[in-house]
């Protein structure tokens, strides 16, 4: 999937953070709290080509119900595309 490359994802005091940089930090005002899944789908983004292989993915990784990692991956990559990220 293609992202902006105007963000840097960082761990603060416990707190995971993707930080806009560039340009981006004047077009979205403040950083973005994320939870570990949430870092891990940010680090999948380059590699995956769909929201179907972050869910198998994750899968692997994490012991979940299939069904509800697919409506929170969906939920994450939408609000990435309404904020302009994807």
């Amino acid at each position: 999937m293609k992202i902006k490359r105007e963000f840097v994802l960082r761990e603060i005091a416990g707190d995971i953070l993707l930080v806009p940089t560039g340009k981006t930090a004047l077009d979205l005002n403040g950083m973005l709290t994320m939870n570990e899944v949430g870092a891990d789908i940010w680090k999948m983004l380059p590699e995956v080509k769909s929201a179907d292989e972050i869910v198998s993915r994750l899968l692997q990784e994490y012991e979940a119900d299939p069904a509800e990692v697919k409506r929170d991956v969906e939920e994450f990559l939408n609000k990435f595309r309404e904020l302009g990220i994807l």
